[in-house]
Protein backbone atom coordinates (compact mmCIF):
# COMPACT_ATOMS: atom_id res chain seq x y z
CA UNK A 1 0.00 0.00 0.00
CA UNK A 2 1.36 3.78 -1.04
CA UNK A 3 0.81 7.03 1.15
CA UNK A 4 -2.43 8.75 0.54
CA UNK A 5 -2.23 11.49 -2.10
CA UNK A 6 -3.76 15.33 -1.44
CA UNK A 7 -7.35 14.52 -0.77
CA UNK A 8 -7.33 11.36 1.50
CA UNK A 9 -7.25 8.90 -0.97
CA UNK A 10 -5.17 6.15 -0.34
CA UNK A 11 -2.77 4.61 -2.98
CA UNK A 12 -0.99 1.43 -4.19
CA UNK A 13 2.24 1.01 -5.39
CA UNK A 14 3.01 0.44 -8.98
CA UNK A 15 6.38 -1.18 -10.20
CA UNK A 16 7.74 1.04 -13.89
CA UNK A 17 9.48 0.87 -15.94
CA UNK A 18 11.83 4.26 -15.85
CA UNK A 19 11.29 4.94 -19.96
CA UNK A 20 7.61 5.42 -19.15
CA UNK A 21 7.92 7.89 -16.30
CA UNK A 22 6.01 11.17 -16.90
CA UNK A 23 6.44 14.64 -15.15
CA UNK A 24 3.72 14.77 -12.18
CA UNK A 25 4.38 11.23 -11.20
CA UNK A 26 4.94 10.28 -7.87
CA UNK A 27 8.34 7.98 -7.11
CA UNK A 28 7.99 6.41 -4.58
CA UNK A 29 10.91 3.76 -4.30
CA UNK A 30 13.83 3.12 -6.71
CA UNK A 31 15.64 -0.27 -7.98
CA UNK A 32 18.50 0.56 -5.27
CA UNK A 33 19.16 2.32 -2.40
CA UNK A 34 18.34 6.01 -2.27
CA UNK A 35 21.74 7.06 -0.94
CA UNK A 36 23.57 5.28 -3.80
CA UNK A 37 21.51 8.30 -6.12
CA UNK A 38 21.48 11.75 -6.23
CA UNK A 39 18.20 11.15 -4.82
CA UNK A 40 18.87 11.79 -1.13
CA UNK A 41 15.48 12.38 -0.36
CA UNK A 42 12.97 9.25 -0.48
CA UNK A 43 10.08 9.71 -2.58
CA UNK A 44 9.63 12.84 -4.78
CA UNK A 45 7.67 14.30 -7.42
CA UNK A 46 8.90 14.21 -11.08
CA UNK A 47 8.78 17.96 -11.82
CA UNK A 48 11.02 18.11 -15.17
CA UNK A 49 11.99 15.91 -17.93
CA UNK A 50 15.57 16.54 -16.94
CA UNK A 51 14.96 14.64 -13.61
CA UNK A 52 13.26 11.16 -15.72
CA UNK A 53 16.95 11.66 -17.45
CA UNK A 54 19.13 11.40 -13.74
CA UNK A 55 16.21 8.44 -13.25
CA UNK A 56 17.11 6.62 -16.13
CA UNK A 57 20.79 7.12 -15.71
CA UNK A 58 20.48 5.44 -12.64
CA UNK A 59 17.69 2.72 -12.45
CA UNK A 60 15.92 0.41 -14.74
CA UNK A 61 12.43 0.80 -12.80
CA UNK A 62 10.99 2.51 -9.94
CA UNK A 63 7.64 2.49 -8.33
CA UNK A 64 5.33 4.90 -8.11
CA UNK A 65 2.54 5.85 -6.03
CA UNK A 66 -1.26 6.20 -8.07
CA UNK A 67 -4.47 6.54 -6.87
CA UNK A 68 -6.70 3.44 -6.50
CA UNK A 69 -10.29 2.66 -4.91
CA UNK A 70 -10.28 -0.34 -3.74
CA UNK A 71 -8.05 -0.69 -0.63
CA UNK A 72 -6.34 -4.29 0.16
CA UNK A 73 -5.60 -5.52 3.05
CA UNK A 74 -2.97 -3.56 5.60
CA UNK A 75 0.55 -4.64 6.35
CA UNK A 76 0.88 -7.05 9.22
CA UNK A 77 3.11 -4.55 10.79
CA UNK A 78 4.82 -1.17 10.22
CA UNK A 79 7.90 -1.03 7.54
CA UNK A 80 10.79 -0.40 9.50
CA UNK A 81 11.23 2.53 7.44
CA UNK A 82 8.24 4.21 8.30
CA UNK A 83 9.12 7.76 9.39
CA UNK A 84 7.49 10.96 10.88
CA UNK A 85 5.37 12.47 8.73
CA UNK A 86 7.73 15.96 8.57
CA UNK A 87 10.43 13.13 7.33
CA UNK A 88 8.27 12.15 4.27
CA UNK A 89 7.57 15.60 2.95
CA UNK A 90 8.45 16.22 -0.73
CA UNK A 91 11.61 17.76 -1.24
CA UNK A 92 11.61 21.14 -2.83
CA UNK A 93 13.11 21.52 -6.35
CA UNK A 94 16.51 23.21 -4.36
CA UNK A 95 16.78 20.42 -2.02
CA UNK A 96 17.08 17.70 -4.67
CA UNK A 97 19.54 19.79 -6.96
CA UNK A 98 21.47 20.16 -3.35
CA UNK A 99 21.54 16.49 -3.11
CA UNK A 100 22.95 15.57 -6.26
CA UNK A 101 25.57 18.31 -5.53
CA UNK A 102 26.24 16.56 -2.13
CA UNK A 103 26.68 12.93 -3.48
CA UNK A 104 28.48 14.04 -6.20
CA UNK A 105 31.05 16.48 -3.61
CA UNK A 106 31.26 13.19 -1.39
CA UNK A 107 32.59 10.70 -4.61
CA UNK A 108 35.00 13.38 -6.09
CA UNK A 109 38.36 11.86 -6.70
CA UNK A 110 41.31 13.04 -4.34
CA UNK A 111 44.74 13.81 -4.59
CA UNK A 112 47.17 11.47 -2.87
CA UNK A 113 46.52 12.05 1.13
CA UNK A 114 49.18 13.34 3.20
CA UNK A 115 48.21 11.52 6.38
CA UNK A 116 47.14 7.59 6.08
CA UNK A 117 45.53 5.71 9.28
CA UNK A 118 48.28 4.43 11.45
CA UNK A 119 45.65 2.21 13.84
CA UNK A 120 42.23 1.29 13.30
CA UNK A 121 39.47 2.21 15.76
CA UNK A 122 39.84 -0.10 18.05
CA UNK A 123 43.46 0.20 18.98
CA UNK A 124 43.56 4.25 19.09
CA UNK A 125 40.58 3.72 21.76
CA UNK A 126 42.23 3.75 25.19
CA UNK A 127 44.79 6.75 24.29
CA UNK A 128 42.01 8.77 22.83
CA UNK A 129 40.03 8.02 25.61
CA UNK A 130 42.56 8.95 28.26
CA UNK A 131 43.56 12.51 26.09
CA UNK A 132 39.90 13.45 25.76
CA UNK A 133 39.22 13.12 29.51
CA UNK A 134 42.77 14.67 30.14
CA UNK A 135 41.54 18.02 27.85
CA UNK A 136 38.05 17.54 29.48
CA UNK A 137 39.79 18.93 32.48
CA UNK A 138 41.73 21.21 31.34
CA UNK A 139 38.70 23.17 29.51
CA UNK A 140 37.09 23.67 32.87
CA UNK A 141 40.64 24.72 33.99
CA UNK A 142 40.58 27.12 31.93
CA UNK A 143 37.55 28.36 31.90
CA UNK A 144 37.77 28.44 35.64
CA UNK A 145 41.08 30.70 35.61
CA UNK A 146 39.91 33.20 33.20
CA UNK A 147 36.87 33.63 35.28
CA UNK A 148 38.36 34.37 38.89
CA UNK A 149 41.16 36.52 36.61
CA UNK A 150 44.23 34.21 36.63
CA UNK A 151 46.88 33.40 34.26
CA UNK A 152 46.03 30.45 32.15
CA UNK A 153 48.23 27.87 31.38
CA UNK A 154 49.65 28.19 27.84
CA UNK A 155 51.96 25.88 27.88
CA UNK A 156 49.65 22.79 29.56
CA UNK A 157 47.22 23.84 26.94
CA UNK A 158 49.92 23.40 23.91
CA UNK A 159 50.76 19.83 25.37
CA UNK A 160 47.27 19.04 25.37
CA UNK A 161 46.36 19.96 22.31
CA UNK A 162 49.64 18.22 21.21
CA UNK A 163 48.36 15.17 22.35
CA UNK A 164 45.27 15.51 20.80
CA UNK A 165 46.66 16.09 17.57
CA UNK A 166 49.03 12.84 17.35
CA UNK A 167 45.76 10.69 18.38
CA UNK A 168 43.82 12.43 15.34
CA UNK A 169 46.84 11.81 13.20
CA UNK A 170 47.09 8.32 13.82
CA UNK A 171 43.14 7.55 13.07
CA UNK A 172 40.56 10.85 13.89
CA UNK A 173 37.52 8.16 14.65
CA UNK A 174 38.66 7.95 17.87
CA UNK A 175 38.39 11.21 19.32
CA UNK A 176 35.32 11.61 16.48
CA UNK A 177 33.68 9.28 18.87
CA UNK A 178 33.43 11.28 22.07
CA UNK A 179 32.61 14.33 20.02
CA UNK A 180 29.12 12.63 20.55
CA UNK A 181 29.07 13.31 23.94
CA UNK A 182 26.77 15.82 24.41
CA UNK A 183 25.33 17.65 27.89
CA UNK A 184 23.46 21.22 27.52
CA UNK A 185 24.38 22.08 30.64
CA UNK A 186 28.17 21.42 29.98
CA UNK A 187 27.85 22.83 26.33
CA UNK A 188 30.55 26.02 26.35
CA UNK A 189 32.89 23.69 27.70
CA UNK A 190 32.07 20.35 25.91
CA UNK A 191 31.00 22.68 22.51
CA UNK A 192 35.33 24.13 23.23
CA UNK A 193 36.71 20.67 22.84
CA UNK A 194 34.51 19.49 20.26
CA UNK A 195 35.54 22.37 18.26
CA UNK A 196 39.09 21.60 18.49
CA UNK A 197 38.24 17.94 17.27
CA UNK A 198 36.41 18.98 14.59
CA UNK A 199 39.53 20.96 13.84
CA UNK A 200 41.64 18.89 13.88
CA UNK A 201 40.04 16.61 12.02
CA UNK A 202 39.41 19.18 9.44
CA UNK A 203 43.04 20.04 9.12
CA UNK A 204 44.39 16.61 8.75
CA UNK A 205 42.00 16.03 5.90
CA UNK A 206 43.30 19.22 4.42
CA UNK A 207 46.56 17.62 4.94
CA UNK A 208 48.10 20.72 7.09
CA UNK A 209 51.57 20.02 8.86
CA UNK A 210 51.59 18.86 12.75
CA UNK A 211 52.31 22.69 13.54
CA UNK A 212 49.79 23.80 11.44
CA UNK A 213 47.31 21.33 13.26
CA UNK A 214 48.23 22.18 16.83
CA UNK A 215 47.90 25.81 16.41
CA UNK A 216 44.48 25.49 14.79
CA UNK A 217 43.21 22.75 17.36
CA UNK A 218 44.59 25.74 20.11
CA UNK A 219 42.50 28.39 18.64
CA UNK A 220 39.56 25.92 18.25
CA UNK A 221 40.06 24.90 22.30
CA UNK A 222 40.00 28.50 23.20
CA UNK A 223 37.52 30.12 20.57
CA UNK A 224 34.61 30.75 22.97
CA UNK A 225 35.96 31.72 26.02
CA UNK A 226 35.21 35.15 25.61
CA UNK A 227 31.68 33.94 26.43
CA UNK A 228 32.63 33.80 30.13
CA UNK A 229 32.13 37.48 30.05
CA UNK A 230 28.88 37.55 28.83
CA UNK A 231 25.72 36.64 31.18
CA UNK A 232 24.63 33.02 31.82
CA UNK A 233 21.06 33.89 31.29
CA UNK A 234 21.87 35.27 27.68
CA UNK A 235 23.87 32.04 26.72
CA UNK A 236 20.79 29.90 27.81
CA UNK A 237 18.32 32.38 26.91
CA UNK A 238 15.52 30.07 25.21
CA UNK A 239 13.78 32.63 22.89
CA UNK A 240 14.91 35.11 20.71
CA UNK A 241 17.02 38.15 22.01
CA UNK A 242 16.94 41.53 21.91
CA UNK A 243 18.91 43.73 20.33
CA UNK A 244 20.91 44.49 23.68
CA UNK A 245 21.54 41.05 24.17
CA UNK A 246 22.71 40.77 21.16
CA UNK A 247 25.07 42.70 21.51
CA UNK A 248 26.42 41.48 24.61
CA UNK A 249 26.33 37.94 22.74
CA UNK A 250 28.62 38.96 19.93
CA UNK A 251 31.19 41.09 22.32
CA UNK A 252 32.31 37.74 23.46
CA UNK A 253 34.58 37.24 20.26
CA UNK A 254 36.80 40.93 20.97
CA UNK A 255 36.51 39.84 24.79
CA UNK A 256 38.26 35.87 24.18
CA UNK A 257 40.72 38.07 21.80
CA UNK A 258 41.66 39.91 25.10
CA UNK A 259 41.46 37.06 26.97
CA UNK A 260 44.17 34.84 24.64
CA UNK A 261 46.19 37.75 23.66
CA UNK A 262 47.52 37.91 27.25
CA UNK A 263 48.06 34.06 27.37
CA UNK A 264 52.05 33.72 26.73
CA UNK A 265 53.55 32.19 23.66
CA UNK A 266 49.79 32.09 21.40
CA UNK A 267 50.68 31.72 17.80
CA UNK A 268 48.82 33.95 15.64
CA UNK A 269 47.57 31.60 13.88
CA UNK A 270 45.29 29.99 16.63
CA UNK A 271 44.39 33.47 17.83
CA UNK A 272 42.58 34.12 14.12
CA UNK A 273 40.10 31.31 15.21
CA UNK A 274 39.20 33.20 18.04
CA UNK A 275 38.89 36.64 16.52
CA UNK A 276 37.14 35.22 13.00
CA UNK A 277 34.87 32.31 14.11
CA UNK A 278 31.54 33.83 13.72
CA UNK A 279 32.99 36.26 10.03
CA UNK A 280 30.97 35.18 7.33
CA UNK A 281 31.86 34.81 3.74
CA UNK A 282 29.16 37.26 2.37
CA UNK A 283 30.26 40.16 4.64
CA UNK A 284 26.89 39.37 7.02
CA UNK A 285 28.94 38.06 10.13
CA UNK A 286 31.05 39.71 13.02
CA UNK A 287 32.54 41.37 14.42
CA UNK A 288 34.21 43.10 11.69
CA UNK A 289 32.09 42.29 8.73
CA UNK A 290 35.04 40.74 6.79
CA UNK A 291 34.16 39.23 3.80
CA UNK A 292 36.11 36.55 1.21
CA UNK A 293 39.28 36.07 1.51
CA UNK A 294 39.57 38.89 3.65
CA UNK A 295 38.86 36.12 6.87
CA UNK A 296 42.10 34.75 7.71
CA UNK A 297 42.17 30.62 6.79
CA UNK A 298 42.14 29.31 10.46
CA UNK A 299 39.40 31.93 10.77
CA UNK A 300 37.11 30.63 7.94
CA UNK A 301 38.14 26.82 8.99
CA UNK A 302 36.93 27.77 12.80
CA UNK A 303 33.67 29.53 11.56
CA UNK A 304 32.72 26.08 9.71
CA UNK A 305 33.48 24.00 12.73
CA UNK A 306 31.97 25.93 15.21
CA UNK A 307 28.64 26.24 13.06
CA UNK A 308 28.32 22.41 12.73
CA UNK A 309 28.80 21.64 16.14
CA UNK A 310 26.34 24.44 17.80
CA UNK A 311 23.34 23.17 15.26
CA UNK A 312 24.14 19.31 15.26
CA UNK A 313 23.70 20.07 19.68
CA UNK A 314 20.88 20.46 21.38
CA UNK A 315 20.81 23.82 23.06
CA UNK A 316 18.17 25.92 25.78
CA UNK A 317 16.11 26.93 22.41
CA UNK A 318 16.23 24.46 19.99
CA UNK A 319 16.70 20.70 19.62
CA UNK A 320 20.40 19.91 17.57
CA UNK A 321 20.44 18.57 14.06
CA UNK A 322 21.67 15.03 12.69
CA UNK A 323 24.91 15.86 11.33
CA UNK A 324 23.74 14.34 7.86
CA UNK A 325 21.19 17.27 8.17
CA UNK A 326 23.56 19.74 9.27
CA UNK A 327 26.07 19.20 6.51
CA UNK A 328 23.49 19.55 4.04
CA UNK A 329 22.26 22.95 5.28
CA UNK A 330 25.96 24.40 5.52
CA UNK A 331 26.21 23.10 1.74
CA UNK A 332 23.12 25.25 1.17
CA UNK A 333 24.93 28.67 3.34
CA UNK A 334 27.89 28.26 0.74
CA UNK A 335 29.05 31.25 -0.33
CA UNK A 336 26.94 33.18 1.72
CA UNK A 337 28.31 32.27 5.16
CA UNK A 338 31.40 30.11 4.16
CA UNK A 339 33.90 29.81 1.50
CA UNK A 340 32.77 27.33 -1.25
CA UNK A 341 35.36 25.21 -1.43
CA UNK A 342 36.19 24.58 2.34
CA UNK A 343 32.66 23.26 2.73
CA UNK A 344 33.06 20.91 0.15
CA UNK A 345 35.99 19.99 1.64
CA UNK A 346 34.68 19.63 5.21
CA UNK A 347 31.49 17.46 3.58
CA UNK A 348 34.26 15.16 2.29
CA UNK A 349 35.92 14.94 5.34
CA UNK A 350 32.94 14.40 7.50
CA UNK A 351 31.31 11.58 4.98
CA UNK A 352 27.77 11.17 4.11
CA UNK A 353 27.32 9.40 7.13
CA UNK A 354 29.43 10.80 9.96
CA UNK A 355 30.35 8.85 13.09
CA UNK A 356 27.17 8.77 15.33
CA UNK A 357 24.11 8.77 12.36
CA UNK A 358 21.27 6.52 13.06
CA UNK A 359 20.95 4.85 9.92
CA UNK A 360 18.06 2.66 8.17
CA UNK A 361 19.69 -0.36 5.69
CA UNK A 362 18.28 -2.02 3.03
CA UNK A 363 17.23 -5.12 5.31
CA UNK A 364 15.08 -2.76 7.38
CA UNK A 365 17.54 -2.93 10.76
CA UNK A 366 18.29 0.27 12.56
CA UNK A 367 21.90 0.98 13.54
CA UNK A 368 24.86 3.35 14.06
CA UNK A 369 27.83 4.67 11.74
CA UNK A 370 30.64 3.97 14.38
CA UNK A 371 33.69 4.51 11.63
CA UNK A 372 34.12 5.83 8.03
CA UNK A 373 35.72 4.28 5.85
CA UNK A 374 37.87 6.46 3.91
CA UNK A 375 38.20 5.30 0.79
CA UNK A 376 34.59 3.92 0.16
CA UNK A 377 32.92 6.77 2.07
CA UNK A 378 28.95 4.89 1.24
CA UNK A 379 30.43 1.32 2.92
CA UNK A 380 31.34 2.31 7.31
CA UNK A 381 31.07 0.14 9.91
CA UNK A 382 27.49 0.07 11.72
CA UNK A 383 26.25 -1.62 14.85
CA UNK A 384 22.86 -2.78 14.46
CA UNK A 385 20.41 -2.04 17.26
CA UNK A 386 16.95 -2.88 15.95
CA UNK A 387 16.28 -5.75 13.53
CA UNK A 388 13.23 -5.45 10.51
CA UNK A 389 10.79 -5.78 12.81
CA UNK A 390 11.97 -2.96 15.09
CA UNK A 391 13.00 -5.45 18.01
CA UNK A 392 16.24 -4.52 19.64
CA UNK A 393 19.25 -7.12 19.40
CA UNK A 394 19.72 -8.56 22.83
CA UNK A 395 23.56 -7.69 22.17
CA UNK A 396 24.68 -5.47 19.45
CA UNK A 397 26.42 -6.74 16.57
CA UNK A 398 28.87 -4.08 14.45
CA UNK A 399 28.83 -5.21 10.70
CA UNK A 400 31.52 -3.61 8.27
CA UNK A 401 29.46 -2.79 4.96
CA UNK A 402 32.32 -3.41 2.55
CA UNK A 403 31.93 -7.18 2.87
CA UNK A 404 28.83 -7.50 5.02
CA UNK A 405 25.64 -9.13 2.87
CA UNK A 406 21.92 -9.77 3.49
CA UNK A 407 20.46 -12.96 3.82
CA UNK A 408 20.00 -12.90 0.06
CA UNK A 409 22.92 -12.44 -0.84
CA UNK A 410 23.05 -9.14 -2.00
CA UNK A 411 25.74 -6.38 -0.64
CA UNK A 412 24.26 -4.61 2.90
CA UNK A 413 23.73 -0.79 2.10
CA UNK A 414 21.93 2.48 3.60
CA UNK A 415 18.22 3.13 2.78
CA UNK A 416 18.57 6.59 4.24
CA UNK A 417 19.97 8.68 7.61
CA UNK A 418 17.47 9.22 10.73
CA UNK A 419 16.97 12.45 12.74
CA UNK A 420 18.16 12.66 16.28
CA UNK A 421 15.11 10.90 18.61
CA UNK A 422 14.32 8.39 15.89
CA UNK A 423 13.02 5.29 17.82
CA UNK A 424 14.39 6.72 20.91
CA UNK A 425 17.77 5.49 19.88
CA UNK A 426 20.73 7.33 21.79
CA UNK A 427 23.76 6.79 19.35
CA UNK A 428 26.13 7.07 22.05
CA UNK A 429 24.96 3.89 24.13
CA UNK A 430 26.64 2.13 20.70
CA UNK A 431 29.42 3.98 20.21
CA UNK A 432 32.63 1.57 21.05
CA UNK A 433 33.20 4.43 24.15
CA UNK A 434 30.67 3.21 25.87
CA UNK A 435 30.19 -0.31 25.18
CA UNK A 436 31.77 -3.48 22.85
CA UNK A 437 30.63 -4.46 20.28
CA UNK A 438 30.97 -7.70 18.23
CA UNK A 439 32.85 -7.04 14.84
CA UNK A 440 31.88 -9.13 12.32
CA UNK A 441 34.36 -7.55 9.73
CA UNK A 442 37.41 -5.71 10.63
CA UNK A 443 38.72 -3.61 8.28
CA UNK A 444 42.06 -3.57 6.61
CA UNK A 445 44.62 -0.82 7.62
CA UNK A 446 46.50 -0.76 4.65
CA UNK A 447 42.72 0.22 2.83
CA UNK A 448 42.56 3.36 4.62
CA UNK A 449 43.15 6.95 4.15
CA UNK A 450 42.71 10.12 4.85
Amino acid sequence: MGRSNKWGVDNVRKKIDVQYLEVGMYVAELDRPWLGTPFLFQGFEIHAHEEIEELKRYCTFVYIDIPDVHVGPPERRPRAHAAPLKEMSMPTEAEQRIARDFLKIINQPRTRPVYTDQRVLEQELGEAREHHAIARALIYQILDDARSGKNLDSIRAKRVVGELTESVIRNPDALSCFIQLRKKDEYTALHSLRVCILALAFGRHLGLDRDALQMLGLGGLLHDIGKLKVPVDILNKPSALTEYEFALMKSHVPRGVEIVERMSGIPAPALEVVRGHHERHSGTGYVSGLKGEEIAFFGMIGGIVDCYDAITSDRAYRAGMSAHTALKQMYGWRGRDFHPALVEQFIQCMGIYPIGSVVELNTGEIGVVVTMNRVRRLKPRVTLVLNANCAPYNAPITIDLMNHKTTDGRPCEIDRVLEPGVYGIDPVLYLPITSASRVLKTPVIAATRA
